[in-house]
C-alpha cells in the first residue's frame, strides 16, 4: 500500500507556464498526480514576462502610480494563467476550475504592492476537491481591507502557495521552477555544487535571506510556522524518486552537515554615516528615519574613534538605496555626520548551517580562506547557523568558489 501524501499543492512558476505547449505540459503532470489517486490543488505564477510587461506599463504612464491601481494591473497575469491551466486540465478529461485571490479568499493587509497575508480560508478549496475538481489557484495575489485587489510583491506566488497548503492542511506543497532542486551553491557558478536531498526550513530561510533564488524568503519563513513540508522540483526533468530537494523541519534530518550551503546577494549597497558625535541615542537617530521610510537595514557595524566621534557602516537593498539617502539627509541636523559614503559595487557572502551550531572554527575558516586569496572583508554579521561577510564584488565568484571547497561541499 502506497504511503505518499494524498493531499498536494503543486505550484507552477512563470517559466513552467511561459506559453501554451509549457501550460499544456503543466496540465499534465497535475492529472499524472491525480491518477495516482492524490487530491491535487494548483497554484499558478504569470506567464514568463507578463508581469513585467504589466510594471513597465504603469511606469510608463505614471512612476509614482497609486499602489491599488498597480495592484490591479500586475495581478492580471495570474488571472489569466489560472484559466489557461483549468482549459487545459479540463481538455485532458480533468474538472477543474481557476480561483482568485478574493474569491477564496486570500485576505491581506493594505500593504499595496507588498501585501502580507493575514488569512486564508480553505473550505471552499476543500470543498471544491472533495467534488473531485482541481482548483486551480492564482497565485501572488488577494483582497485587501479595502476590499481592492492587493500583490505580495516578486515571487508571492511561493508563499500564496505555501498558505494554501497550510490552509487545506496538504501533505506537501511541491514548487514546480527550472531547477531541479536545491544546491550546496549557485552552478553555474561552482561546478561541483551537489545537490541536496533534504534541507532544514531553518537553512532554507537563512540562504534565502541572504540571497539564493530558489525560494522566496517569506515563503520559507510561512512553511517553516505552519510545519508544510515544501519540494522544490523541475518542471523539465522526469520525475523520479529521487526528483527534487525536499524543505522539511529539522528532526526529519538525520545528519546534519557543519555548513549546508553558501550563497551570495549582488543586491546589496553600502552606506557609511561618518564623524558623527558619539553620543548616546546616535544610533537611533540614523535606524528610526530608515525605519519610517520602509528601508531595511541588513549588517551594521560601528567603529568608534579617540577623538570622540563615531561611523556608522550599514547595508541596504539597491532598490531602497536612494531612499536611505534621503531619509538620512532630511534628519541632518539631527545626525550631525561629516559625509555620507555609499558602493553598489559590492556583493554579500553568506555560509549556512545548522550544524554550525555545536561545532567552532567555523568563522576562522571563512575569513582565512578569503585572507589567503587577498578578498578584504569590510563588513561582518553573523546568526546561530550563518556568518555573513561584505566584498568587492569582483572577487565574488573567487570567494564562493573557494568557500564551497574550503568546507568540503564539493562534489566528488
Amino acid at each position: 500500500m502506497s504511503t505518499s501524501p494524498t493531499r498536494i499543492v503543486m505550484k507552477f512558476g512563470g517559466t513552467s507556464v511561459a506559453d501554451l505547449d509549457r501550460i499544456r505540459a503543466v496540465a499534465a503532470r497535475v492529472k499524472e498526480e491525480r491518477d495516482k489517486g492524490h487530491q491535487v490543488a494548483v497554484v499558478v505564477s504569470a506567464m514568463a514576462g507578463v508581469t513585467n510587461r504589466m510594471v513597465g506599463y504603469c511606469h510608463a504612464l505614471d512612476p509614482m502610480a497609486d499602489a491599488r491601481e498597480y495592484d490591479a494591473v500586475v495581478a492580471s497575469g495570474e488571472q489569466v494563467t489560472s484559466g489557461l491551466t483549468a482549459i487545459a486540465l479540463q481538455a485532458l478529461g480533468v474538472p477543474a476550475r481557476s480561483w482568485q485571490g478574493w474569491q477564496i479568499p486570500f485576505r491581506t493587509d493594505d500593504a499595496h504592492g507588498k501585501a502580507r497575508i493575514e488569512d486564508v480560508e480553505g473550505a471552499a478549496l476543500l470543498a471544491c476537491m472533495e467534488q473531485g475538481v482541481v482548483p486551480v489557484v492564482a497565485g501572488f495575489q488577494g483582497v485587501a481591507p479595502d476590499q481592492r485587489i492587493s500583490t505580495l510583491g516578486r515571487g508571492g506566488s511561493d508563499t500564496s502557495a505555501v498558505a494554501v497548503a497550510a490552509a487545506i492542511k496538504a501533505d506537501r506543497c511541491d514548487i514546480y521552477t527550472d531547477v531541479d532542486g536545491i544546491y550546496t551553491t549557485d552552478p553555474r557558478i561552482v561546478k561541483k555544487a551537489r545537490k541536496l536531498e533534504r534541507i532544514a526550513f531553518e537553512e532554507m530561510l537563512e540562504l534565502a535571506s541572504v540571497g539564493a533564488k530558489v525560494l522566496q524568503t517569506r515563503s520559507v519563513g510561512l512553511a517553516m510556522k505552519e510545519k508544510v513540508r515544501v519540494r522544490v522540483l523541475s518542471s523539465f526533468a522526469p520525475m523520479t524518486e529521487q526528483s527534487g530537494s525536499l524543505v522539511v523541519d529539522e528532526d526529519e534530518i538525520m545528519e546534519k552537515e557543519l555548513v549546508t550551503g553558501i550563497a551570495y546577494s549582488l543586491d546589496e549597497a553600502k552606506i557609511s554615516v561618518r564623524r558623527i558625535p558619539d553620543r548616546p541615542g546616535i544610533a537611533a537617530a540614523i535606524f528610526s528615519p530608515l525605519t519610517a521610510a520602509r528601508v531595511n537595514v541588513d549588517m551594521i557595524v560601528q567603529s568608534v574613534g579617540s577623538d570622540g566621534m563615531t561611523n556608522m557602516t550599514f547595508t541596504v537593498g539597491k532598490a531602497d538605496q536612494a531612499r536611505a539617502l534621503a531619509a538620512l539627509e532630511a534628519e541632518s541636523d539631527v545626525i550631525q555626520y561629516g559625509e555620507i559614503q555609499t558602493d553598489s559595487d559590492v556583493v554579500k557572502i553568506s555560509v549556512v548551517g545548522i550544524g554550525m551550531r555545536s561545532h567552532s572554527g567555523m568563522a576562522s575558516t571563512m575569513f582565512e580562506t578569503l585572507a589567503e586569496r587577498g578578498i578584504n572583508v569590510q563588513v561582518i554579521s553573523t546568526s546561530e547557523i550563518k556568518i555573513s561577510v561584505l566584498i568587492a564584488a569582483e572577487y565574488m565568484e573567487l570567494a564562493v568558489r573557494a568557500l564551497h571547497t574550503a568546507y568540503g561541499l564539493d562534489a566528488d
